[in-house]
């Protein structure tokens, strides 16, 4: 298998994620306005306005009343992530996965996955932190997330230029690498816990083929949100779980085409 089919999806993913980053930069330095704003309020081509529903909704949240468009650009990006997406924000968009990526090929080349860690979170933290967030947005009247994201700070900080917001940024890094693999995103992240909630029922899944499959578990050892692949082994269908990302890496390394990209059938199968 050549390296560039191995690393297809990768490829992909990075240079989508360069590509947006590109285009924010190229509005901002050049004035090139194909997308402007940031990851929370956009402006596509100067008339399609986008924006993050989660950021939407913190800010109801506060009792504040927000312009129509960026209603209208919260719904657009939500039914593309319900319908379609499912949780693709954060493997082909959010700057910060390249950052978590790095970490956690670093712990694999590095062996740290063998040493023992006292540190443990479970995977529904997330959601703890997402409703939490919510609420403290409730009481102060400030969108909670938007303030510390670090997705926020990493993406203004490319754009805009990086400054103290990089110890944030570093911070992440490190606890990915030495504290809890996928700690941020599999973990922590309240936005991929809310893209994991309406993106449930999208279309666009990875399909298991059971027959196909030796248990060589190689999907395993690199998916960032391993319980998705429950499946693998027992039986056919598709990853229904809203956790995973379609990063595709379970997809590359599946050397006996058990695993792979398709739609998923509401008439075969439910849920």
């Amino acid at each position: 298998m050549s390296k560039i089919l191995k690393y297809r999806f990768l490829i992909a993913r990075r240079f989508t994620q360069l590509l947006i980053l590109g285009l924010y930069v190229a509005a901002h330095v050049y004035g090139i306005k194909i997308l402007e704003g940031n990851l929370s309020s956009s402006l596509l081509f100067g008339t399609i306005p986008l924006a993050d529903p989660f950021a939407l909704l913190q800010i109801f949240a506060t009792g504040a009343l927000v312009a129509m468009d960026v209603v209208v650009g919260a719904v657009i990006i939500a039914l593309f992530y319900a319908v379609i997406g499912g949780r693709a924000f954060c493997a082909w968009v959010c700057p910060l996965n390249m950052v978590t990526d790095l970490a956690n090929w670093l712990r694999r080349k590095l062996a740290l996955d063998r040493v023992e860690r006292k540190v443990w979170l479970g995977r529904s933290v997330r959601y703890w932190v997402l409703g939490l967030t919510l609420v403290i947005s409730a009481i102060t009247g400030l969108a909670a997330f938007e303030i510390v994201s670090p997705i926020g700070i990493l993406h203004r900080g490319i754009v805009f230029g990086m400054g103290m917001g990089m110890a944030a940024v570093l911070s992440i890094f490190l606890f990915d690498l030495f504290a809890v693999k996928n700690g941020w995103c599999g973990h922590i992240c309240p936005l991929g816990g809310f893209y994991s909630i309406i993106g449930r029922y999208s279309l666009i899944r990875v399909k298991h083929n059971q027959p196909n499959c030796t248990l060589c578990m190689r999907c395993k050892e690199v998916c960032p949100e391993k319980p998705v692949l429950a499946i693998v082994g027992k039986h056919s269908g598709s990853i229904t779980m809203g956790e995973c990302i379609n990063c595709g890496r379970c997809v590359e390394v599946c050397e006996d085409d058990a695993l792979a990209f398709g739609v998923r059938s509401y008439i075969k199968q439910y849920g």
